[in-house]
């Protein structure tokens, strides 16, 4: 029986790749997980909103701490992947001295807002999480538009997040450690379309 699945991409094939798409269409933000590329559309003004929103929320709890925006980072396994989450938390200066596509090390939460495309179920709920996991990223929190809930991931083992609690638009909702921060998810209803 032969391999019915699409060959893999180099990891040097996918930075040449998506630096020349990139070039030609500035709307699109591509990321390489599992193997497989992908792009996801450039947010709207409510996805903005809501990280604006944490990032003060986490200056205000931290002053060393910043709230990366579209951060490229290695992720997966052996760092055979890329990704763009939508906010990176890591201490200020983390990043220094590092290309378009840094290390994870000193990376303390990973976001992501979901964007209602096609591939959000795939990407967003399954394909990241477990990349994350994998690369040992403390805490991946998802604000998900689509069922109103924030999702915080924590506990990495390698292979996946052992927690994950889920609660609604309009709760509060605790960011375990290194994060140890509280969020009162109200002010999320306003940016649901």
């Amino acid at each position: 029986m032969s391999d019915t699945r699409p060959p893999f991409m180099a990891q040097e094939e996918f930075e040449a790749l998506a630096a020349h798409a990139r070039s030609l269409n500035e709307s699109l933000s591509f990321e390489f997980i599992n193997g497989k590329m992908g792009a996801k559309g450039v947010p709207d003004g409510d996805h903005d909103e809501m990280i604006a929103w944490l990032q003060s929320l986490c200056m205000q709890a931290n002053a060393g701490w910043w709230l990366y925006v579209e951060r490229g980072l290695r992720v997966e396994t052996y760092r055979t992947g890329n990704a763009r989450p939508d906010g990176t938390l890591a201490p200020r200066g983390t990043f220094s001295g590092q290309g378009e596509w840094a290390s994870t090390d000193g990376v303390l939460m990973v976001v992501e807002v979901t964007s209602g495309d096609s591939d959000t179920n795939q990407r967003d709920r399954v394909d990241k999480p477990r990349a994350y996991a994998q690369t040992g990223i403390p805490v991946y929190l998802l604000i998900d538009r689509d069922t109103c809930e924030v999702k915080v991931h924590s506990q990495p083992d390698g292979e996946r997040y052992e927690m994950v609690g889920t609660v609604p638009f309009g709760k509060t909702v605790a960011l375990p450690d290194p994060v140890g921060i509280e969020l009162d998810t109200e002010p999320l209803k306003d940016w649901v379309c």
